[in-house]
């Protein structure tokens, strides 16, 4: 029955359904005229109907047989183009049969979905599966030929049919040694790798998902609950659904308790069908457990090594394996499925790599469990007992045990480039910048005598002259992020020189130390210089490292972030939205929270405030879990949601975030720090715009002598503060300071980021008013005009400081006599600022008190009384 007749059955129904048996009969005979078949089909409908056995309106026994029981007949064996032959297999999703074509004579696995009406949501998924299958276009993955749909709705979609058997049964019936199954298990990895680069994970990676034919071609199937990497950030209330699919032996422990899901989840899988290959068993023993024991048995026991079951069980592969050779596999296994996602493998690329190291006789990257890891486990539990005394002894004792044992593996250049990576990046660096709490504050000397310390060791490394850069890069970041330019200057461009002339320039550590040299000079606001290095560093990383790796996600990050100094806002944005894409695999980590920070500035500078807010309220919330409360990530957070409010006009409300942000920064670095420094001006600012004069000051000030202290007298950072305390001379009416301040302002701004940018702009704006309290006219609206020109250039026409240079403006032509003009200029402002700002901003006060004057001036009093009754109501709370 095609849909049309279906739907001509389903009216004559429903109209007929209702009415008594004459009237029914009339009915029939009327509409069926000559159609028997339509008549007969709508008397046998009218004839169950009467029976009164609903599906819904039966017992629950009665109901679950109906829906759960096996398919039974189909309504038809013709699917589009295939033709039904057999049963191949039923399961929660729906039922498999093999459909052949006659045309062609090949064969699909015809999978449709049954009850489609009864759970949307097992629709969703279907539809999902099959957009997904769609976008998959791997030799190692089942191909989607088709997707339609039944006369009744039922959907239905045509893959590959793969006729073969599960790895894990492949590998036994051939009695497989562990290379020919690390092989296999290797083309496993490349189809699942095809699929996070398209932002697809699988989710439910098992042997019985991965069927090898008689030829031995594996075949990845069965995407029934997959997801794309952007919808994983979501609530873990809403993926419990999607759990009940699951089989938990290859369940990670953070699909158990319902957490977010990634790439690691599929890593952690993959493990688990490792482990199975090379020990013929699972690593739990799961049955008879209940659903809770289950998940209390994967979420907090360790599996036993690899090496110890496969011989417990006399598994063929122990037999043939060497022990030597079995160490390095319990190290590959357990990485990828350990308990913790950021000790897993980050990404299956990670996880390729090692079994090519292992089956070339190469070091693992991978590294075991450690005393040290479960020491560090202990000191993050019990963090707040432990810190004070603990943070200079650990970070000496690290540095010594690092190059103990880093001078014993300099033999060894392989296991010299994996301790690189593990020792340095990994621990070192994150020490300041993305660390554990419990390795914080830095603003004790003793950590920076243990540094200096470090430092000195460093430069006795002459013998080996790649360990001596990849440590004087390490330090020179720990520097900068101590603010010590000059030092953290000195060994980036030592390092760089050192790869140069021994790696040669198309060395891909080159490139990281570009990007690294890059990201100082953006924090010396030697801008022209950061975007070159970072982006010939990205260019050449581009071409020495694999598609995705860490590197290339870092100097593309990088270069967003000069972008949005540069005042390059929509040049930034799809750069950040580029970095943020390789940072996907892992929504909760910490590069993927910087990343998306980098572009919630990009779209704060361009004015997009409502955005930029959600944007930082999720980097607060990601900051926060990573890090705890009173860490800088935080501060920083905090410092962008108090800028949002300082330009919605919301002062009191900016104050909050800006003093949170710097009592943290001080705690945490000390009082002489740059960071410390920029959110005291922010608080001065915050403090002026209430009034705050005497407050305003102490505080700007005291942020304008660190700056000036930290980075000389030409830095942004010294313009920041010298800006607003020229906003709190000229509120003082002490014009000749506030001209002062200005004109140094606009100096540095020019000289660092070139003529046409907005902080320039705001410059001139602000001299422009020491002109016009002196009545010099003619100097103010030159100012204002070259100010808005550059607006123009480089802001939306929407932006807040673009609405605030015309209401300066319009002020000007006021004072100048020159009312028409004045009204357009004022109304032109106050159009902007009103959408977006608090009615009560002082900016829309001025507005409204000029566009009053300008009106009676201009003998039109009707609109003079509209912005008087508007300035009225905003002054009114004041009053009261």
């Amino acid at each position: 029955m095609d849909a049309a007749r279906w739907e001509q059955v389903q009216a004559l129904f429903h109209a007929a359904a209702d009415l008594p048996l004459e009237a029914r009969e009339a009915l029939l005979h009327e509409r069926a005229g000559s159609d028997a078949e339509l008549r007969a089909e709508v008397a046998a409908l009218l004839v169950e109907d009467a029976r009164g056995h609903a599906l819904l309106d039966g017992d629950r026994a009665s109901l679950a047989r109906q829906v759960l029981a096996p398919s039974g007949a189909l309504p038809t064996t013709r699917f589009g183009p295939y033709h039904l032959t057999r049963l191949l297999g039923e399961g929660g999703m729906g039922v498999v049969y093999l459909g052949e074509r006659e045309d062609l004579g090949s064969v699909a696995a015809i999978k449709l979905l049954r009850d489609a009406w009864l759970s949307p949501a097992r629709r969703d998924r279907f539809e999902s599966e099959q957009r997904t299958l769609a976008q998959l276009n791997h030799p190692n993955i089942a191909r989607l030929y088709d997707a339609d749909a039944l006369p009744d709705g039922t959907p239905w979609i045509a893959m590959e049919y793969v006729d073969g058997v599960p790895i894990t049964a492949w590998c036994d019936a051939r009695q497989a040694t562990v290379p020919e199954r690390l092989r296999l298990f290797r083309t496993v990895c490349e189809a699942v790798q095809h699929a996070h680069r398209h932002l697809v994970i699988h989710r439910d990676l098992k042997p019985s998902n991965i069927l090898v034919t008689a030829e031995g071609q594996v075949k990845l199937l069965d995407f029934g609950i997959a997801k794309q990497l952007d919808s994983l950030d979501l609530p873990a209330d809403q993926t419990q659904t999607g759990l009940r699919l699951l089989t938990p032996a290859y369940a990670a422990p953070e699909q158990i308790r319902g957490g977010r899901t990634g790439i690691y989840t599929d890593v952690y899988a993959l493990g688990v069908t490792l482990y199975q290959l090379l020990t013929g068993r699972l690593p739990f023993d799961l049955a008879d457990k209940t659903p809770e024991e289950a998940a209390r048995i994967i979420t907090e026991e360790v599996a036993e090594r690899p090496s110890s079951a496969a011989l417990r069980t006399h598994a063929a592969p122990a037999r043939i394996a060497t022990s030597a050779a079995w160490a390095d596999l319990d190290v590959l296994c357990l990485t990828a499925m350990h308990r913790d996602a950021q000790r897993r493998y980050r990404t299956v690329e990670a996880l390729l790599r090692d079994v090519d190291h292992f089956l070339a006789g190469e070091p693992l990257e991978a590294r075991p469990d450690t005393v040290g890891y479960r020491v560090g486990k202990f000191i993050r539990r019990n963090r707040v007992p432990v810190l004070a005394s603990a943070v200079a002894l650990v970070t000496l004792a690290t540095l010594v045990v690092f190059y103990t044992v880093r001078l014993t593996r300099a033999r060894n250049e392989a296991r010299a480039e994996a301790a690189r990576t593990q020792r340095i990046q990994r621990f070192m660096t994150n020490l300041f910048q993305n660390g554990d709490e419990s390795t914080a504050p830095g603003d004790s000397l003793r950590v920076v005598t243990v540094i200096d310390r470090g430092l000195e060791e460093a430069q006795s490394l002459a013998e080996d002259p790649a360990l001596q850069s990849e440590l004087d890069i390490t330090l020179g970041v720990l520097y900068q992020q101590l603010g010590k330019y000059e030092r953290a200057d000195s060994l980036l461009r030592a390092a760089l020189e050192i790869r140069r002339r021994v790696l040669g320039p198309e060395h891909p550590d080159v490139a990281t130390a570009q990007v690294a040299l890059g990201e100082l000079r953006l924090k010396q606001a030697r801008y022209e210089e950061a975007e070159e290095n970072i982006r010939s560093g990205l260019r050449l990383a581009r071409r020495t490292y694999p598609t995705g790796h860490p590197a290339i996600a870092r100097a593309t990050s990088a270069l967003g972030q000069v972008l949005v100094e540069r005042g390059a806002y929509d040049s930034a944005v799809p750069v950040v939205e580029s970095a943020l894409q390789l940072y996907a695999q892992d929504t909760a980590s910490a590069d993927y929270a910087s990343a998306l920070s980098d572009l919630a500035n990009a779209h704060f500078y361009a004015g997009h405030y409502p955005l930029a807010d959600s944007l930082y309220r999720r980097v607060l919330g990601s900051s926060r879990r990573l890090y705890g409360d009173r860490h800088p990530h935080v501060a920083e957070d905090l410092s962008n949601l108090g800028q949002i409010q300082q330009m919605l006009g919301t002062y009191t409300r900016a104050e909050e975030y800006y003093r949170q942000a710097f009592d943290i920064a001080k705690a945490w670095y000390g009082l002489n720090h740059p960071e410390t420094a920029s959110y005291l001006t922010m608080l001065g600012r915050s403090l002026l715009f209430q009034n705050k004069w005497d407050s305003a000051h102490t505080a700007l000030s005291q942020a304008l002598a660190i700056q000036e202290q930290l980075h000389g007298p030409d830095h942004p950072e010294v313009g920041n503060a010298l800006n607003e305390l020229g906003s709190l001379a000229w509120q003082r009416d002490q014009l000749d300071e506030a001209e002062r301040s200005w004109t140094r302002v606009v100096d540095i701004y020019r000289a660092a980021y070139g003529e046409k940018h907005q902080f320039v702009a705001v410059a001139l704006s602000n001299l422009s008013g020491v002109y016009q309290q002196r009545k010099q006219y003619g100097k103010a609206e030159a100012l204002l005009r070259e100010a808005i020109g550059i607006y123009s250039e480089t802001l939306s026409p929407e932006h807040v400081n673009v609405g605030i240079g015309h209401i300066k403006l319009g002020r000007v032509l006021l004072r100048s006599g020159r009312y028409a003009e004045a009204v357009e200029e004022t109304s032109h402002g106050y159009d902007i600022l009103i959408k977006q700002t608090d009615p009560a901003v002082s900016f829309l006060k001025a507005a409204r008190k000029d566009l009053v004057a300008a009106y009676d001036s201009l003998g039109q009093p009707e609109k003079a009384e509209r912005y008087r009754r508007e300035l009225a109501d905003t002054l009114a709370p004041a009053r009261k």
